[in-house]
């Protein structure tokens, strides 16, 4: 049976018997176990069980797959989480199929990587993310630079998919603030796409995850932090909407996140200094 329908009827099933949210919990359960859910079935998900998902997929197969790794789509997370705060993202819109694109993307390079097929689905981001996580696992990707190069490109291409189910399969085109809120997107990834190698020299918090982080951008494009997407969003929101009043407030609790975790790590570093 089509996965869109199956999920359907166990939804509907729910309802009539006046418990939905164990039978969606379910429904996202089978999909960690088998990575086989389609970007259809993702948009049917809400953002906080997309959210879950993603987790689930960073605590199960992507653990699998690179033990003692940091989760790499923290920053994705932090996004999910901005658009279940802010209501967006109801299934059958435009901001619905882009985010099920990448998630989907996410899902089936996982497959791939850990040999459970080769299907794309269709998403030419899935190939992509396989690649990047194989390079991760083999070692192949120590530099920031070439790192966060083949993060973006997976990101890019799962994204562009997500715009194409949304525009050109569905017909669902994005509002004037979605598509100024997505110019933020494009830009983060153009910057990850686009570090400069020489920084590496220069920054030995390049890792993503290093409690030594220093510059503002090797903060900003850390994959494995949800904080600086989930507050770059809500300036990005500020903009697209002209709300110069919240930018400026956005701005100032982006700076205050910024300087709040590095004094954090700071702190951390002069324990372990004590200590050794």
């Amino acid at each position: 049976m089509n996965r869109v329908r199956a999920v359907l009827l166990v939804l509907l099933s729910a309802v009539l018997a006046g418990g939905a949210a164990p039978a969606v919990a379910a429904a996202d359960d089978d999909c960690t176990a088998t990575l086989e859910c389609t970007a259809e079935d993702i948009n049917l998900m809400s953002m906080p069980e997309r959210l879950a998902f993603v987790r689930e997929m960073s605590a199960g197969p992507a653990a699998e797959l690179l033990p003692g790794y940091a989760p790499r789509w923290r920053n994705i997370e932090g996004i999910i989480g901005f658009f279940r705060d802010h209501d967006m993202g109801a299934p059958g819109s435009w901001v619905s199929y882009v985010d099920a694109g990448i998630v989907e993307g996410i899902e089936r390079g996982l497959a791939i990587a850990l040999g459970r097929g080769t299907d794309t689905f269709g998403n030419p981001g899935s190939a992509k993310w396989a690649d990047y996580l194989l390079k991760l696992r083999d070692g192949q990707l120590t530099g920031r630079a070439a790192h966060d190069r083949a993060w973006s490109q997976a990101e890019q291409a799962s994204t562009e998919h997500g715009v194409r189910l949304a525009e050109e399969v569905h017909g669902v085109p994005a509002s004037a603030v979605e598509e100024r809120f997505f110019a933020y997107s494009e830009f983060y990834r153009w910057v990850l796409r686009n570090r400069p190698p020489l920084l590496d020299l220069f920054s030995p918090g390049g890792t993503p995850g290093s409690p030594q982080q220093v510059t503002f951008l090797d903060w900003f494009t850390d994959v494995t932090n949800e904080t600086p997407s989930r507050k770059g969003a809500e300036l990005a929101l500020d903009l697209a909407e002209f709300d110069i009043g919240g930018g400026t407030f956005s701005m100032l609790l982006l700076a205050n996140a910024y300087f709040y975790e590095l004094f954090d790590d700071y702190l951390a570093d002069l324990a372990d200094g004590q200590t050794s």
